[in-house]
């Protein structure tokens, strides 16, 4: 039975389905959005040992952008087909909030029309939708009172903008201020929602192109094959890591990852000792070792002791080239063999800007037709990956 279209609702028929789609956040559609090109360039960043938040934030400042003028189009929009539009829109946007089965869109636009996120409508309102009428009331009357004293003080603000050469809204102050608390309250949901759909995605790309890099195949769980095989995200009767490797029959390695700061001490303590050291796959056991990734480590943390005391290893991605830093774990574990164990930093940075070239990230987030069956092609390069000595590595 096809699924029943729902209709848009006031607020977000002012905005183009263009800039809808920004409002997602999944993995596979940010990707969609940036580029497996400009993915590339941000996973090798992070293997070089650089931040992701310093990696991703023009992507984040890009969608920002986009969306704060989308909501300045909106307003016009808005205005030019009624005179009334922003005095009657805190009205409009409580009606939306109340109504049951919004799309996430159509909550975030009406929340924002009332200097709103989804945090503070949890945390204000406590969700309930029955307080949303007085909260309404009080932030009318806040910003009524806050327009009189501007206005007491410097005087009055009119004027006129147009879009396309037809729209025509006449602006003052009522139409400034709905509008900068709309686009504070936005710019707040937005980088909320990317710290966690960045987080979440770059986890499954970094793990998934540091083991490609160490030559270990991707597989689908579970096991078919049990040498020189990882998985992303398996899940047993105990607890969660984010990839397996399996190095031979009856040895292998979890790994988690986490981009957390040394301000957040309990995440990490809590990886240490996440994973059982045993488990049964088939007819075999394994003996399982843990290396954890971490943004990084304060001065005086007990993590990397309690670590060494659960046989598990924690290394920082904040140090330059940390993937020769697993190769050399694997290796003194297993004796495994690799080209980045012995390598120079100089010489490190080229084979992994070399080798991202050939890294499948499409597998690792499902869009390729052998995890699943949808592909997302490149595009032309935003983030040039290949810039530097590209001729004397090829």
């Amino acid at each position: 039975m096809a699924k029943k279209i729902k209709l848009l609702n006031p607020l977000t028929e002012l905005i183009s389905p263009v800039d809808l789609s920004l409002l997602s956040s999944s993995g596979s559609q940010l990707v969609e959005q940036i580029g497996l090109d400009v993915v590339r360039g941000v996973v090798l960043d992070i293997l070089t040992g650089k931040n992701l938040r310093d990696s991703t934030e023009a992507l984040t400042r890009r969608r920002i952008a986009l969306l704060n003028l989308a909501t300045v189009e909106l307003f016009i929009r808005g205005t030019a087909n009624s005179k009334d539009f922003v005095a009657n829109l805190p009205k409009i946007a409580t009606e939306i909030l109340a109504e049951k089965g919004l799309q996430k869109s159509e909550r975030w636009i009406a929340q924002w029309m009332l200097g709103l996120t989804d945090k503070a409508f949890q945390n204000v309102l406590r969700d309930d939708p029955d307080a949303i009428e007085d909260y309404r009331d009080r932030y009318i009357q806040i910003c009524n009172d806050v327009i009189e004293m501007r206005e007491t003080q410097k005087g009055s603000l009119l004027g006129e903008i147009t879009l396309n050469g037809n729209q025509k809204a006449k602006i003052n102050w009522l139409w400034i201020t709905y509008l900068t608390n709309a686009i504070g309250a936005q710019t707040l949901a937005i980088r909320g929602s990317e710290k966690s759909a960045y987080g979440k995605l770059f986890e499954k790309l970094v793990l998934g192109s540091l083991l490609h890099i160490l030559g270990f195949k991707h597989i689908a769980p579970p096991p078919q094959e049990y040498e020189k095989v990882f998985w992303l995200s398996s899940r047993n009767e105990k607890r969660e890591s984010d990839a397996t490797l399996l190095y031979k029959l009856g040895q292998g390695v979890r790994f988690d990852i986490g981009f957390i700061g040394r301000g957040n001490p309990e995440i990490s303590l809590d990886k240490v000792t996440r994973f059982e050291r045993e488990i049964s796959l088939g007819r075999s056991k394994f003996f399982m070792a843990t290396i954890i990734l971490v943004d990084r480590i304060g001065a005086n943390s007990r993590i990397e002791r309690m670590a060494k005391d659960v046989q598990g290893t924690i290394i920082q991605m904040s140090a330059g080239y940390w993937p020769k830093q697993v190769a050399q774990v694997l290796n003194k574990t297993f004796g495994f063999k690799h080209d980045l164990i012995h390598m120079g930093d100089n010489e490190t940075e080229k084979y992994l800007r070399k080798a991202m070239r050939k890294v499948p990230l499409e597998q690792f987030i499902g869009l390729s037709e052998n995890f699943r069956n949808q592909y997302v092609k490149e595009e032309q390069a935003q983030y040039n990956l290949f810039e530097e000595n590209s001729k004397e590595e090829e």
